[in-house]
């Protein structure tokens, strides 16, 4: 995932991929918490990815704010 690629999405797809990024966590931390996670690494870069859309959120909303507030 690349934040390039991302901060060409709208507000609304970037949420819809949050949320799924958020559920395939809690399906990773289960397989870990019963010792079935075959790749440790999925879980950091999971979390690096859900950081990474969380920034591109707040940028747009930042400049979404910016907009309004210039007019």
């Amino acid at each position: 995932m690349k934040a390039s690629d991302l901060r060409q999405k709208n507000a609304a797809d970037l949420t819809e991929e949050l949320l799924g990024l958020r559920r395939e966590q809690f399906n990773l931390r289960m397989q870990q918490a019963t010792g079935q996670l075959v790749r440790p690494d999925q879980y950091r870069n999971v979390r690096k990815d859900i950081a990474r859309l969380k920034t591109i959120l707040r940028e747009q909303e930042m400049q979404n704010g910016k907009a309004e507030v210039g007019s």
